[in-house]
């Protein structure tokens, strides 16, 4: 979320923990519906998940390597809470909008701070190898200065891909930087030779009217046979986005309001952000889910559920499909075994 042109709120804590999580375990979801979390004995553990109607294009891990696209355009998508994600694309590992260490305050936890309400123990050594890190904007709730420069000791020439925005915050720490105005791409090459093109689109405007837009982002797979779009407001340039098209779209759904000013949209905004893309699956975030506590957290406002943008959607978009990402545990979304 964000506040304009002064504060994010809506970012997270991972605190220190000795017993891993190890949230990029191969579990696969096949329900639309949202397995419930228990959380004791300082792991992270899913209870029986509800039956629901069945996602056919998620899949395990050995029918989507043993499928016609040797597991190159499978998605496994791990929600970190907040802003934050690690998206596997084809064995790639993108980092997004990363808060690892520390609370999110903004320099100022008197008007705002927040933590994570599940992956509190997370430590960035518990993240598997990172071969790209995505920064959307550049406010604390995605560009965490205490998680960025222990990230980048660590990952001295780590791959960056940014808005514009963020460059005084990240020059002085990556040296392997791309910055992507809307409507530029770039390619990121995976190990085994395929490479993933990351195309910038247009966010929301954070300032003054004349302040470029900071940004979303469309992921290809290496073969092109899955498109994910992404945008941590739901806010977007419509006349540029109609051009295109993404089978996964991840979006908050839930809005975060102060008096008079939308921090974060959603709801209708999502349903027709979903529309507008054509979008199969939408993978709803709940980035103003977490512990706060401050003057700004007491005034902040939510509107809507995911409950109710799932009846907006399904007049709209019938057959797409919901996919409520537990925090910590990888959601793997692979192409219809239908393709050409």
């Amino acid at each position: 979320m964000a506040l304009q042109s002064t504060f994010f709120p809506y970012s997270y804590k991972l605190c220190s923990r000795k017993t891993p999580l190890s949230p990029f375990s191969t579990t696969r979801f096949f329900s639309i519906c949202n397995a419930p979390i228990c959380i004791g004995c300082g792991t992270l553990k899913l209870s029986t998940p509800r039956l629901g109607r069945v996602v056919s294009a998620v899949v395990s891990d050995r029918d989507a390597v043993g499928s016609s696209f040797s597991g190159t355009d499978v998605f496994k998508l791990t929600y970190l809470e907040g802003n934050s994600w690690l998206w596997d694309v084809g064995g790639l590992n993108i980092l997004v909008d990363p808060i690892l260490v520390g609370n999110l305050d903004f320099g100022i936890p008197w008007l705002y701070d927040a933590a994570k309400k599940f992956l509190k123990n997370f430590q960035l050594s518990e993240l598997p190898e990172v071969n790209c890190l995505l920064i959307t904007q550049n406010f604390d709730d995605h560009c965490h200065l205490k998680t960025l420069k222990p990230l980048s000791a660590m990952y001295p020439d780590l791959r960056v891909i940014s808005t514009p925005n963020a460059r005084e915050m990240l020059d002085p720490l990556f040296s392997n930087v791309t910055y992507l105005e809307p409507g530029q791409s770039s390619n990121i090459e995976a190990g085994n030779g395929s490479k993933v093109r990351i195309q910038a689109t247009a966010g929301p405007v954070l300032g003054p009217p004349w302040q470029r837009p900071e940004n979303g982002y469309l992921v290809i797979s290496p073969q092109g046979l899955l498109r994910l779009y992404y945008e941590p407001h739901c806010v977007y340039n419509k006349s540029l986005l109609e051009k295109e098209h993404a089978d996964i779209v991840i979006t908050p759904v839930i809005k975060q309001l102060l008096p008079n000013f939308t921090l974060v949209s959603g709801q209708e905004d999502a349903v027709k952000l979903a529309k507008l893309l054509h979008a199969k699956f939408i993978v709803p975030m709940k980035n103003g889910d977490l512990d706060s506590k401050g003057l700004l957290a007491s005034i902040i406002q939510s509107e809507g559920t995911v409950e109710s943008f799932k009846e907006l959607l399904y007049k709209e978009l019938p057959d797409a499909q919901i996919l409520e990402p537990t925090p910590g545990v990888p959601l793997e979304i692979s192409p219809p075994s239908d393709l050409p």
